[in-house]
């Protein structure tokens, strides 16, 4: 018997915890007066490490937003720690999108491609019942350019998301890594990545779930309760 309390999904507690605190810290809280750049740091990767552990030992459920968050405050206040060139700020923004991307186009090479492993897959949708309305429909060939097509974009967001990452912190971070300047820019970008760049890419990839939506129906003429797995 599971005695864990039922954990309800709290996007915006998240991102405030995880995200706006840590960036407001290294904003106002960086200076030799107050806790110092190492202080800084310590104190904003604080939040989203002791939030995702929170979650983790109360709920059972593990955070990916806490992370995110904290990965992300740990890889770019590293830099500023070691008085690394901004440079390698702006590679480190634009890689980790730009790898899960490639890794995507990568993947359709290979018998399991990652978009198809991931969204047309037995524990979300009705696969059997999907592959016989095709082949019924004489369109698996047709939903299987689709399917492709659908990778692309998703490939394609991203691509955005790597290039306005890059963009962003040239842009914002030019102070020298180290410095109380530097982390305060640091706050800046974190805060600015996610109008700019988090929820544009979230709208890309809904579009792209609509479109594989979309064309399932034409393929099949299954309405979007019977694609479903049924709970």
């Amino acid at each position: 018997m599971n005695s864990s309390p039922t954990h309800k999904p709290r996007p915006m507690v998240d991102l405030l915890v995880s995200v706006v605190l840590p960036s407001l810290i290294l904003m106002k809280l960086s200076g030799q007066d107050q806790l110092g750049v190492s202080g800084g740091l310590v104190a904003a990767l604080a939040f989203p490490l002791g939030w995702g552990i929170f979650e983790l030992v109360k709920y059972k459920k593990f955070n990916f937003i806490a992370l995110l968050g904290l990965v992300s405050v740990l890889l770019t206040g590293s830099i500023g720690l070691f008085e690394l060139d901004n440079k390698w700020l702006a590679i480190k923004e634009a890689a980790i999108p730009a790898i899960i991307g490639i890794a995507v186009l990568v993947s359709t090479f290979t018998p399991y491609p990652l978009f198809k492993t991931l969204f047309f897959n037995a524990s979300i949708m009705d696969i059997d019942t999907i592959k016989q309305k095709l082949e019924e429909n004489n369109s698996t060939a047709i939903f299987e350019k689709r399917l492709m097509t659908a990778t692309y974009l998703v490939a394609g967001s991203f691509a955005f998301s790597a290039t306005m990452n890059y963009i962003l912190a040239k842009w914002i971070v030019t102070s020298p890594a180290g410095t109380e300047a530097f982390n305060e820019e640091l706050g800046q970008m974190t805060l600015y990545s996610y109008p700019m760049i988090a929820i544009p890419s979230m709208i890309m990839m809904m579009g792209v779930f609509y479109y594989l939506w979309r064309s399932i129906n034409k393929a099949t003429g299954l309405k979007l309760e019977d694609l479903l797995v049924k709970k």
